[in-house]
């Protein structure tokens, strides 16, 4: 692993990491939505070999699993030791499974090994971004295809801005961070991230910003209460200490603001990218 993701390393160990194992539930239904794109845009066949690349608890790889079948392989790898001995759990007993802990950015996957490389949410951490896509190219075979999710436009995805804005409210302004930084929004921008993808070799490099919603069978309340554990609110939380009766007026507010959209149904902006190698 680079010395440049040992940050991302540590955070999704030993902060978010825990954290999604406990609600892997809820935040694999919340984010059902765009996996199914993703599988729908990869269109994988029977008997393929695919990586999937920020596996997290291993969704996507048993879903991958499931369509290249008992003949095709999956090699799912996520930088975070808790999170992939979640996955490697969930996948025990599928031997065309293989979950790694390895960085994406320069793991030595085998030369023109797989026919398709996945993602959701995963590819969007980086701290060498060019260094990892041209890494993720050389395993794939001539003509094999990425297909990979990032979120949007910032002001077009809700569930990350009203959490962020009602716990500001009530606690006052977190650090600031940077959305160019390795994190959910550094692919938001399409023609840099096409450009990327362009400078690291793949040809054919096709990009659409796609509006989903997404939804809990908890309704507002749910999505609520998941905010409060995963995500700005939570991090605000985190950040000022805050008490229960914070927390309380918090989550109280998030509830309401999400019950104003149509069936508790918030609204996205998903960024799914497709490209080939030649």
């Amino acid at each position: 692993m680079s010395n440049a993701n040992q940050d991302q390393e540590e955070f999704w160990t030993t902060n978010a990491g825990p954290t999604w194992v406990t609600y892997e539930a809820p935040l694999d239904a919340f984010l059902a939505p765009v996996l199914d794109r993703v599988l729908a845009l990869a269109k994988l066949k029977p008997g393929q070999s695919v990586l999937d690349i920020g596996c997290g608890t291993g969704e996507s790889a048993l879903a991958a699993c499931q369509l290249v079948g008992p003949q095709g392989q999956v090699v799912a790898a996520d930088i975070s030791s808790t999170m992939v001995a979640r996955a490697q759990e969930r996948a025990n007993g599928l031997p065309n499974v293989d979950i790694k802990l390895a960085d994406a950015e320069d793991h030595p996957f085998e030369a023109a090994h797989f026919d398709h490389v996945i993602s959701r949410f995963g590819v969007m951490f980086f701290a060498k971004s060019d260094a990892a896509f041209t890494n993720i190219l050389h395993a794939l075979k001539p003509g094999g295809q990425i297909t990979c999710a990032s979120w949007g436009q910032i002001p077009c995805n809700p569930w990350f801005t009203l959490p962020a804005a009602i716990a500001k409210a009530e606690l006052g302004a977190p650090p600031k961070s940077d959305p160019d930084a390795p994190g959910p929004f550094a692919l938001r921008d399409i023609d840099k991230t096409c450009a990327m993808l362009e400078r690291a070799g793949f040809q054919h490099v096709t990009a659409v910003a796609e509006d989903m919603q997404f939804s809990l069978p908890g309704g507002a309340k749910g999505i609520a209460a998941l905010s409060m554990h995963v995500g700005p609110a939570a991090g605000t939380i985190k950040h000022f200490t805050a008490d229960r009766a914070a927390q309380t007026c918090i989550e109280a507010a998030m509830t309401k603001a999400f019950e104003e959209f149509d069936g508790a149904a918030i609204p996205a902006q998903i960024n799914f990218y497709t490209a080939f190698k030649s």
